[in-house]
């Protein structure tokens, strides 16, 4: 059976995604065949294996950095907030339905039965589970029957590393508060602690350091800078979505939807020179950008009726009647039709008017579409037509189907499972498809700036063929030469020999 440690934190956001992945991509560098697991994992940004299930993009990441293959197996347990008190809950891949969050509390501790399942059939298959933990083990009113913190590291005798974000201050109360409101069975399972986001020189902190140590009767396994690294964000505390301003010759904008969800969609655009990818929620954010992408969201009716009240939807009309490109992806492709009718209340029950920008109708469906696709560009027009004849691969997570209604074109032919479909359409310069990760394929997103550059008479011959796996793998690198350079990984080792 593989050894485990578990990486929780003080909080949201203090870094424990990338730890854990920074952790698995230095045992796999190491030479141990590693696995990443989170019991219950609450995020829009999700993705599709191989066997067309569904698990969270932390996971996903994880298992990048580990050099293995993704399986929902690492994510037994996903939540979708559909709204602020409910969400679709996702046990090893599949919908089982909506819960309100008391439901879910009252409900959980059914699922550990599948949680240890999921967890045992890794466990069988690897050296080094690296488990993740959620928000904090520290938030007492939802200790009871706690399936990802503490209870997670009881269920899976792992030791604990503990994690506090130095850069949003008081990292000294948030991880002595943390432990001090532990039950002590609990704290014994804490091996060690990191001070994560450091800026600045570590001799200065050491003071701090000694005086932590003492207090929480526990070691400081490390101090970890700030890290510049490109890494698949989990959700949207991303500080992807603080960037406002156009710095670039090319401006790519993203709507920053209430519920936007699979926002890793246009990271791709991110790393071309020259342009700015920027997300935009109030008008005033828009200006004259190059492209509008509107992205998937978990409520695609109501994130629709949120840009008509506020303005952007009349702007992005504005922008496509002066032959702006506009590219919706999934339910920002729902949103470009004519109408949108859900007769079963998934999300908001009636039909409702959408752009008008492609003559297309959606109805919702109750059954999930979920499938891992390769496709080819094929009947698409516009300025974006010399992107036919060029092959993409990526995913489709929707519970709609669209048809074509009027005088445009599929864009694209996808085949999934031996099965090929139709996909997509385009009026104009107007654009949509189910496809998630579309611009991730070699040359997409790259054919689609030099169009936009030559449009504007720019030299576009800086524009160089990108590859997303190689960079990624550059990425991993990065982030596990930061960690192994700044925490004591013979303690870490030890950690993991010696259990709890």
């Amino acid at each position: 059976m593989a050894k485990a440690i578990m990486i929780q934190g003080t909080m949201s956001n203090v870094g424990k995604s990338l730890i854990t992945g920074g952790l698995c991509r230095i045992f796999k560098q190491d030479g141990y065949n590693v696995a990443p697991f989170k019991s219950q994992n609450m995020a829009l940004n999700s993705f599709i294996t191989e066997d067309g299930l569904e698990m969270g993009r932390a996971q996903v990441m994880q298992a990048e950095a580990a050099g293995i293959q993704p399986d929902v197996k690492m994510n037994p347990i996903l939540l979708k907030p559909t709204n602020d008190i409910g969400s679709q809950v996702i046990l090893n891949g599949d919908v089982i339905g909506t819960m309100s969050a008391m439901e879910y509390y009252k409900n959980k501790h059914k699922f550990v039965p599948a949680i240890l399942d999921a967890y045992n059939y890794l466990a069988k298959k690897f050296d080094i589970i690296i488990i993740e933990g959620a928000g904090s083990p520290a938030e007492i009113n939802l200790k009871t029957n706690d399936i990802v913190n503490m209870g997670m590291a009881k269920l899976a005798k792992s030791p604990v590393l503990l994690v506090g974000d130095i850069d949003r201050g008081g990292v000294f109360a948030q991880l002595i508060g943390t432990i001090d409101l532990l039950d002590n069975d609990e704290k014994e399972y804490i091996k060690g602690m990191i001070v994560n986001k450091f800026r600045g020189d570590k001799t200065i902190l050491q003071p701090g350091i000694d005086m932590l140590e003492k207090k929480a009767n526990k070691s400081v396994v490390g101090v970890i800078p700030y890290i510049h690294c490109d890494i698949d964000d989990e959700d949207s505390l991303s500080h992807r979505f603080e960037k406002r301003e156009n710095t670039g010759l090319i401006d790519v904008v993203v709507i920053r939807l209430p519920r936007i969800s699979n926002f890793t969609d246009f990271n791709a655009f991110e790393c071309i020179e020259g342009v700015s990818l920027r997300y935009a929620e109030y008008v005033s954010d828009i200006g004259n950008p190059d492209i509008i992408i509107i992205p998937g969201t978990k409520n695609t009716i109501n994130d629709m009726l949120w840009m008509r009240k506020n303005g952007i939807e009349s702007k992005i009309k504005q922008c496509a009647s002066k032959g702006k490109i506009i590219f919706g992806i999934c339910g920002g492709y729902q949103m470009l039709g004519n109408t949108i009718t859900d007769y079963e209340g998934l999300e908001h029950k009636g039909t409702f008017n959408g752009m008008g920008l492609l003559p297309i109708r959606t109805i919702f469906k109750s059954n999930k579409t979920r499938n891992r696709v390769s496709g080819m560009f094929t009947n698409i027009g516009g300025i974006l037509s010399p992107l036919k004849g060029q092959r993409f691969e990526g995913y489709e997570i929707h519970m709609g189907i669209s048809e074509i209604t009027g005088n445009c074109n599929n864009i694209s032919v996808l085949n999934s499972e031996n099965i090929s479909k139709c996909d997509g359409a385009n009026s104009g310069n107007v654009y949509g498809t189910y496809v998630h990760g579309i611009f991730d394929s070699a040359n997409i997103a790259e054919t689609i700036i030099s169009v936009i550059l030559k449009e504007k008479g720019i030299d576009n011959s800086r524009i160089k063929a990108f590859n997303m796996n190689e960079y990624k793998n550059q990425q991993y690198d990065l982030l596990a030469d930061a960690i192994r350079n700044n925490v004591d990984m013979d303690m870490i080792y030890n950690i993991l020999k010696e259990g709890v």
